[in-house]
């Protein structure tokens, strides 16, 4: 199976381009490719929706990707600790709003839906768990939007259900639902939303809820390529 992982910012995908070799970088639409396997090549596509969407589209046209996975940092919406893994069981637009038509809140009309599907999510965490990850499964919401909004966090975690915030797994989901292609998604959480310090946790925890995506990314790469 070809797999593409795709990831935001260059320093996400630092850790597991080290313990795959640290290839040299392909460049496409400004976007660094790294091909870790004959099987695997990771996209670091930007930060945001659109940069999301542009990578998931190269890695299915470029590569021929059978499946995406998003991997990355995320801010909590519950008391999750720092360094918990999430596995998406499907994904939100927390930023779309067509309310005002008769819509529900996040619904996509292009696609007539407000949820996207993760697939494969218990067989992902029993495999993961088996070797010795913790992991929790849940709604992850997507938008462009990185800030202290106390009130925004809660109503996202109310109308949503979500359990933590992003800025690419869903605009990477929708692609993929598009193309008829898998999508997962793996989550670790470096910050709170509703947290007073929210910056200075997440720079704080950073490099260390990172370091243990890398250990279960290599792991999950592992027993996708046996």
């Amino acid at each position: 199976m070809q797999i593409g992982i795709l990831y935001a910012m260059k320093k996400e995908a630092e850790g597991l381009l080290r313990l795959r070799g640290a290839p040299e970088a392909e460049w496409m639409a400004g976007m660094p490719c790294f091909r870790l396997s004959r099987s695997t090549v990771v996209c670091v596509g930007g930060v945001g929706k659109v940069n999301a969407a542009m990578a998931a589209q190269l890695l299915i046209d470029r590569f021929r990707v059978e499946r995406i996975v998003n991997a990355g940092c995320a801010g909590a919406l519950c008391d999750l600790p720092a360094g918990a893994l999430v596995l998406g069981t499907e994904c939100v637009q927390h930023d779309v709003d067509t309310t005002l038509a008769g819509d529900a809140p996040g619904f996509v009309s292009t696609v007539e839906r407000v949820s996207f599907p993760c697939v494969e999510t218990l067989e992902t965490m029993t495999l993961l768990m088996n070797m010795g990850f913790s992991l929790t499964p849940g709604s992850v919401a997507t938008g462009d939007w990185f800030g202290r909004d106390y009130a925004r966090a809660q109503s996202i975690r109310e109308v949503y259900g979500a359990l933590v915030c992003d800025m690419e797994a869903c605009a990477a989901a929708q692609v993929c639902l598009r193309n008829g292609v898998p999508f997962q998604t793996l989550k670790v959480v470096t910050d709170h939303l509703f947290a007073p310090a929210q910056e200075q946790e997440y720079q704080d925890n950073f490099l260390a809820a990172m370091k243990r995506l890398d250990e279960a990314m290599d792991v999950y790469l592992d027993l996708m390529e046996e």
